[in-house]
């Protein structure tokens, strides 16, 4: 019987719930061990004229006070450009950035000695916003463009036109356990780092960088994240350092732990977003040419602020086709901590510029939104070239979207509303469908790769290793699934170890969606190294008990705990564990490392056309919301969502991730707003200031459903990606907003930006109509 296909427990639910799952600040204190906090710049943009630590080092229970100085390897870093120092020493970029470390035997100790540290900075002007880089032309690398066709004459040649700009704005990771790393120094100058991080590889190296010694001597090592969401990508790699720097200069192992402020006011998040764009097309929505300019805040620094651009760029047209599109971007540079990866890593801000583009377009022409979408969609067969060259085959969103708008009664709901609006109007109401085509894999070629180490014990049991680390979206339980098939045992005989560079090498970032796919194949690749010499093994068993069975490899099975002549399977069987120990003892190898390469990936920077991604996974979803006019209260009455995930190989842990991606995804659109003051301080840095869904912000009605398709053979089990998708279908909920201030006033409709706060949403209910600035219309003569 298989495992995959079966709902099994999360492989720490129970840790979780009883809270036995240990993280980083839970692993038992080392006798000598230090405690490290960081002193940031007080200022967002300035120069440094001194750095003075003698008051602080001299502090009791203070072991030592670090700075740019102390750093014996590389003092600047960067995943894509090298460009963010380890230690400020020359200027100062943003409010919080480290300056000095502090290590101390006890917290009282540690608070005290980095108020003592004194550093003087001149300031200069800072740059707090994407307006204010664009006038000061402060960019950070250089502009991309995608183009399909010829946008502009087709926009000039349309029936009807509209410009406009997309406000969008970022979002914080809000992960529960916050940044943090505990190094142990080890012989001969190695290094050990635990480290809450999903790249392994990063954190080994930027840490050999740092203390200037080699890869071979730093370990890197994490059992699990308490949430992620991209955040730890990159941005563990600081933490990372300074803990480790501490131990190399001590000689004890040093630990550093982020409080939630300290992580909120100094890392970065999802990128905040201004886009430009103008639109031609014809009386029934069809689009005939779209040309859009991207600006992104990527903060002081690159991390991976040009990767996250380009997704976006990649993915402006959705599940439309767009036969002339010109699609420019630049990022840009500003004085607030360097934003980074965040769940969708730059789809989700595309998908909400292109989908307020289609409202627009409905509102223009009074039409229902689902006609527009229905009208630009991908074709089968023909107008199906995305913008940047590659092929949208095996396009569900066709059968997805009507198959949606009948189970969720979309038509019939939207008559009901519009009566129920002419005899409630204190009550705005609106109901919104959107699809989702999401590209997995990632762009970059040479990250498309994983290995994986499976160890087979002489009782019958697994350990497996990967370079995926898990932040609690499941991936080592679907690798355990995945394993067991394999050898055709049960799950419990298998374990998923933590990850390590030790055991695993040169690995790619948990990221992507593509965390299952990789390692899972990787997995699959070294189970059947080991398969092959034990099938082999089993049939020269067999043939020695009765001559003329299992002639061959090929007639013997593995099922159920056991490994069989499939010609007599009742006869002719011998129990895994058993047939491993006897393996053993013939000294046949029960241990491989499998490889994993995604087949034709490839993208062109320089000439924006390739196949950037194996395939889309696919969805959409409705929701119905509703609007205290008078308070601007939004609740969501209902939402229904159909999601194309393949054939699922832990269905709930897949619907855990789909239902727990839109909610995240609809806290993005409508709730989580990032404030900073005029200094470039953030004010809404804590879980009081700061607003993630809460149970009542949950639809009153969640409706999600599975879209059966088999068609996905190229990756395990004929799966799809399921972690970065749902989050986008969340746009959902912004565009209902939008539908519904529409029912109201197209003049609010068309002034509301991302997220749409209560605050915001008054505040386009109380604008007057001549106050518009942000949409021109003109209709062809």
């Amino acid at each position: 019987m298989s495992n995959v296909g079966k709902t099994i427990p999360h492989d720490s639910a129970i840790g979780h719930v009883t809270g036995k799952a240990d993280y980083l600040d839970d692993l038992p204190r080392w006798e000598n061990e230090l405690i490290v906090g960081v002193v940031g710049s007080a200022i967002a943009a300035g120069k440094i004229k001194s750095i003075d630590v003698a008051r602080a080092a001299a502090v009791p229970g203070v072991v030592v006070v670090l700075t740019h100085a102390d750093i014996p390897g590389h003092k600047i870093i960067g995943p894509i450009i090298c460009d963010e120092p380890v230690l400020a020493w020359d200027d100062v970029k943003y409010i919080g950035q480290p300056i000095a470390i502090v290590a101390a035997t006890n917290r009282a100790a540690l608070v005290r000695a980095q108020a003592l540290v004194r550093i003087e900075i001149e300031p200069v002007d800072a740059i707090l916003s994407i307006d204010a880089a664009i006038e000061a032309e402060s960019f950070i690398s250089t502009p991309r463009r995608i183009q399909q066709g010829d946008a502009a004459t087709a926009i000039a040649a349309a029936e009807y036109r509209l410009s406009g700009c997309s406000r969008i704005g970022g979002q914080e990771q809000f992960y529960l356990e916050s940044q943090a790393a505990l190094a142990i120094p080890g012989e001969d100058g190695q290094m050990t780092v635990h480290s809450s991080t999903q790249n392994t590889t990063e954190i080994q190296h930027v840490v050999a960088e740092a203390l200037g010694i080699g890869n071979h001597q730093v370990v890197a090592f994490c059992k699990r994240m308490g949430g992620a969401f991209g955040g730890k990508e990159t941005q563990a790699a600081l933490p990372a350092i300074f803990a480790a720097m501490v131990a190399n200069v001590t000689g004890r192992p040093a630990r550093l732990i982020y409080s939630k402020d300290e992580d909120m006011r100094i890392t970065g998040k999802r990128h905040e977003y201004r886009i430009d764009w103008s639109v031609g097309f014809d009386s029934t929505g069809k689009i005939d040419g779209l040309k859009v300019e991207i600006h992104s805040n990527g903060g002081a620094y690159a991390d991976l602020s040009t990767s996250v651009l380009e997704r976006t760029m990649m993915h402006m047209d959705n599940a439309y086709y767009l036969p002339h599109v010109d699609i420019y971007g630049q990022v840009c540079s500003t004085n607030l901590p360097p934003n980074t990866a965040f769940r969708g890593f730059g789809g989700p801000q595309a998908i909400a510029a292109i989908e307020n583009i289609i409202e627009e377009i409905a509102i223009h022409l009074r039409l229902d939104g689902f006609e527009v979408r229905s009208r630009n969609l991908y074709g089968i067969g023909q107008n199906n070239r995305t913008p940047y060259g590659q092929i949208f085959d095996r396009n569900h969103v066709r059968e997805i979207m009507p198959m949606l708008a009948a189970t969720s009664q979309y038509h019939q709901r939207r008559k009901e509303l519009q009566a129920i609006a002419k005899d409630d109007p204190c009550v705005l109401r609106g109901i919104s469908m959107t699809p989702i085509k999401f590209g997995i894999s990632f762009t970059s070629k040479f990250l498309n790769q994983a290995n994986a180490l499976v160890n087979v014990y002489t009782d019958g049991t697994v350990q497996v290793s990967t370079g995926g680390t898990e932040m609690g979206q499941g991936l080592n339980t679907k690798i355990r699934q995945i394993v067991a098939d394999e050898f055709g045992i049960n799950w419990q005989s298998v374990i998923v170890m933590a990850t390590s560079t030790e055991k695993n090498n040169n690995t790619s970032p948990t990221a992507a969606s593509a965390g299952t796919d990789l390692n899972g194949a990787a997995a699959v690749d070294a189970c059947r190294a080991i398969r092959e010499r034990l099938t082999a093994f089993a049939a020269r068993r067999f043939m020695s008990f009765e001559r003329g069975l299992c002639e061959s490899p090929e007639d013997v099975g593995f099922a159920d705990g056991f490994v069989f002549d499939k010609r007599s399977p009742e006869d002719l069987r011998i129990s895994f564990a058993e047939l491993t120990k006897l393996a053993r003892m013939e000294r046949i190898d029960l241990g491989a490392r499998g490889f994993y390469r995604t087949p034709g990936v490839d993208f062109n920077r320089e000439t924006g056309r390739g196949n950037p991604f194996l395939y889309y996974t696919q969805g959409a979803a409705v929701a119905e919301v509703a609007i205290d006019r008078f308070t601007g209260q939004l609740q969501v009455e209902r939402l229904d969502l159909l999601m194309d995930i393949g054939e699922s190989i832990n269905p709930g842990v897949d619907r855990g991730q789909i239902i727990g991606g839109f909610v995240q995804g609809m806290g993005w659109v409508t709730a989580e707003a990032l404030v900073y003051d005029n200094t470039g301080r953030l004010l809404s840095h804590s879980p009081t200031t700061y607003k993630i869904p809460a149970i009542t912000d949950i639809p009153k009605q969640f409706n999600c459903d599975f879209f059966e398709n088999s068609d996905n053979v190229q990756t395990v089990r004929r799966s799809k990606a399921v972690g970065e998708p749902p989050l986008m279908l969340g746009v959902c909920v912004w565009t209902a907003v939008k539908d519904a201030l529409a029912s109201y006033s197209e003049q609010a409709a068309r002034e509301l930006s991302l997220p749409a706060t209560s605050e915001e949403i008054l505040r386009c209910i109380d604008l007057q109509p001549t106050r518009s600035t942000r949409l021109q219309s003109v209709a062809k003569n």
